[in-house]
């Protein structure tokens, strides 16, 4: 009895589809090979990890610390080809009334503050500095009878 080796199928619409993914991968592969090393101006900019607002939310006449208010931060960055580039983050502030924002970009800034029992906080601000920190004070809504 003689044991038959299975025969290969070729499956010609599949190869096709490979080649592809082939030539894709090999192309970045070559475009990561011929991006240039980063310049001097690059390097001394401050790393993300440096760059850091920090937003310090007190409240009432005491101004004790709000815990657990939300935070919003929106940025605009402007193009002058295409629409402006709208960036948002949401942090929530610590014990200490603390809330950090990690990578802050530099320029306008819309930072809007949310927390229960008090009112509604929003202002635009300058950033000027990436480790910059905005003092924001909340007042008491008034009491309705």
């Amino acid at each position: 009895m003689q044991i038959m080796k299975p025969r290969p199928v070729l499956l010609p619409h599949l190869s096709l589809p490979l080649a592809f993914v082939f030539i894709g991968a090999v192309l970045s592969v070559v475009r990561a090979q011929d991006t240039p090393a980063p310049s001097q101006k690059q390097q001394t900019q401050p790393s993300n990890a440096a760059s850091r607002l920090t937003i310090e939310v007190t409240g009432g006449e005491n101004n004790v610390p709000v815990e657990n208010a939300s935070v919003y931060v929106k940025y605009i960055e402007e193009r002058k080809l295409r629409k402006d580039k709208k960036l948002e983050l949401s942090v929530k502030t610590n014990r200490e009334g603390i809330a950090h924002v990690p990578d802050a970009n530099l320029g306008r800034a819309l930072v809007q503050v949310v927390a229960d029992g008090w009112k509604t906080y929003g202002r635009w601000f300058d950033v000027t500095d990436p480790r910059q920190t905005i003092k924001i004070h909340l007042e008491r809504p008034p009491k309705w009878y």
